[in-house]
């Protein structure tokens, strides 16, 4: 870091879907509008290398104000963020993954005016993948897991996370 003292930030190149999927958005994907808009486009290309997403994941972090990156040596490149900056799946033993593949254990979980399902572990917040839903209702039918009620819109600023970092304006 210290060879490369004044090396610029990256913002709005760089996305996680609420599918737990990295996007690179280029400056056609950024000029159509906000990452989460779910406009043809808007997301940018998939990100399919097995060994790039590895490294994204091992490189993932967040900052003291809740904007999530992907430290690429001196560079950090900020992500832009669909709905949470953690992805949970559920596994067939009900063990709980995060995107990276990290080994979660859950403290509490929330449910949305959507329908959607959040989940708080020791490794941070995040939305519960779609495809897990079937499995998590039994969670909670069984008494498991006890879902509270959440709003949507409030969830970035009840957890600390920013969907969208923006470059800092100088002073």
């Amino acid at each position: 870091m210290a060879k490369w003292p004044n090396v610029p930030d990256c913002y709005g190149w760089l996305g996680l879907d609420m599918r737990g999927n990295w996007f690179m958005r280029d400056e056609a994907a950024q000029a159509c509008g906000q990452f989460d808009a779910n406009l043809p486009g808007c997301k940018g290309s998939e990100l399919r290398h097995e060994k790039l997403i590895e490294f994204i994941g091992r490189n993932y972090a967040a900052n003291a104000q809740g904007q999530w990156f992907f430290q690429n040596g001196p560079q950090r490149v900020f992500v832009e963020l669909q709905a949470t900056p953690l992805i949970w799946r559920l596994q067939t033993d009900n063990a709980l993954h995060d995107h990276i593949g990290r080994l979660a254990q859950v403290q509490a979980c929330w449910l949305d005016e959507l329908g959607h399902l959040y989940l708080q572990c020791d490794l941070g917040f995040g939305l519960l993948h779609s495809q897990d839903m079937l499995q998590a209702a039994q969670l909670i039918e069984r008494g498991i897991w006890q879902p509270n009620e959440a709003f949507q819109a409030q969830l970035p600023h009840q957890f600390g996370y920013v969907k969208s970092p923006q470059l800092p304006l100088k002073q």
